[in-house]
């Protein structure tokens, strides 16, 4: 009979608010390629909590891979599995930041990128020869499996895809550099066509931290991607990830529109030059003063742009905050993605407020489902941290009620003048609207009760 692998994608069940709209939430491309990589005489199921609550079910072997707020949950499925002596292994980007907190709750972890050591982890387990942890070798991205897309759960709206790794912005907020390299290694073009095409939905994401890329070469190979895509009549309609610099060729943004792009997030986090060095955007400041430019030279391609800013930098105070919710509001940003700065395991940023003992929740793993970008988790520097979440709150009240998506989606429309354009950005403020809303329920309504019933005891 064939070994059962049971891949779980696991969800944070404090924080379901974020992924109470299908539409706005992409499939676990990680573990599509964790089973890609795994020998064809295994049986393979994903899990994926985004759907399906967790129920037992038998396999010779269980691996997790988990973002820092989903940790206690995926170490919280473990245990049931090591309660029946089934093997389990963790890999993904919490994992690999904390490997000694994994190992107290699965039997391996694997650190790193999957092309290298997930091989070699399950040679070693058909063996029975499994080591407690395993350690990548950086090997060439061009040897890259493709996804297991026919594992993912059919209701997702969108489908994955990566073309690249690796950074070389080097944040202070953001582990993508520790985690996957300071370098842009790229794929081939043609096996990432290759892939696209055996993609079965209209839909898709390109995972890739920034699909323009960056220095010599990257708008002649970010126009031979799109190209690719127009020569070979894939028909889909895409969003990816950007930085400011995707803006600065015509050609590129012309072959992206061709292509199929109705949307590019591009972390913009603030609106000052004092913000955008308290979060080490080098490449932001930059372009502080064109990123109106910015914005209208996507627009005019018929791109939306997906702005995402940060709540919580360093010199933010109460009037700093109030400022970027003008920005954002009277800025020609189409969608908006707003979170609270959050000191993930990993970062110069986590070491630095943890040195400072400025960190508010340390009762790990449990509290690692607070670092979720929702909730302040550290002391600011210049206000309470009620100031903070106020200010964020407020922001969300400005920013997404439905008067603010209604004039955002007709600006859209008219800077675009593409009504599937406008859509997007409107579904994407929506779901953001949605999530809010969600999120702000289960956080209240456990108080509200308390109260009624304490109303209903006092009251004759």
């Amino acid at each position: 009979m064939n070994k059962r692998l049971l891949l779980i994608n696991p969800v944070n069940p404090n924080r379901a608010g974020l992924t109470v709209n299908h539409t706005g939430i992409f499939p676990p491309l990680g573990l599509g390629i964790v089973a890609a990589l795994t020998p064809g005489d295994w049986e393979i199921e994903i899990l994926d909590e985004n759907f399906d609550r967790f129920r037992y079910r038998e396999a010779d072997l269980v691996g997790f891979s988990s973002f820092t707020a989903q940790i206690t949950r995926a170490y919280e499925i473990a245990g049931i599995f090591r309660e029946r002596h089934i093997p389990t292994v963790i890999g993904g980007i919490h994992a690999s930041m904390m490997p000694e907190e994994a190992l107290q709750y699965v039997d391996s972890v694997v650190i790193g990128e999957a092309e290298s050591t997930w091989p070699r982890f399950i040679r070693d387990f058909e063996k029975g020869q499994q080591k407690p942890v395993y350690r990548e070798d950086k090997t060439a991205l061009t040897k890259i499996s493709r996804a297991r897309h026919d594992l993912f759960h059919p209701d997702y709206a969108f489908d994955s895809i990566q073309t690249a790794r690796g950074c070389p912005m080097d944040c202070n907020f953001c582990s993508v550099t520790t985690f996957n390299g300071r370098n842009y290694r790229q794929r081939d073009i043609e096996d990432v066509l290759d892939e696209l095409e055996s993609i079965q939905k209209g839909l898709v994401y390109f995972v890739d931290d920034n699909l323009y890329g960056y220095g010599a070469g990257a708008a002649e190979r970010a126009t031979a991607l799109f190209e690719g895509i127009t020569r070979r009549g894939i028909k889909k309609q895409w969003l990816s990830q950007a930085s400011v610099n995707f803006a600065d060729f015509d050609e590129v943004l012309e072959g992206a529109a061709r292509s199929g792009c109705k949307m590019v997030l591009l972390g913009i986090e603030a609106e000052s030059d004092s913000a955008l060095e308290d979060a080490g955007k080098k490449l932001n400041r930059k372009f502080l003063d064109r990123y109106a430019d910015v914005f209208r030279r996507i627009n005019s391609h018929g791109i939306a742009v997906l702005g995402s800013f940060i709540y919580g930098m360093e010199r933010d105070i109460p009037d700093s905050l109030r400022q970027r919710s003008r920005f954002i509001r009277d800025s020609d940003v189409d969608a908006v993605q707003i979170t609270l700065m959050t000191p993930l395991p990993g970062t110069r940023l986590f070491q630095r407020l943890e040195d400072e003992g400025r960190l508010l929740y340390t009762n790990y793993p449990g509290d690692w489902s607070r670092y979720d970008m929702t909730e302040v988790v550290f002391k600011p520097l210049l206000m309470t941290p009620e100031e903070l979440f106020k200010g964020f709150c407020d922001a969300g009240m400005m920013l997404y009620n439905h008067a603010a998506l209604w004039d955002k989606y007709l600006r859209t429309l008219s800077n675009t003048g593409n009504l599937t354009t406008a859509w997007w950005a409107y579904s994407a403020n929506l779901n953001y609207h949605n999530a809010g809303v969600s999120l702000y329920t289960q956080r209240t309504w456990p108080l509200l009760w308390k109260l009624g019933k304490f109303v209903k005891e006092v009251m004759p």
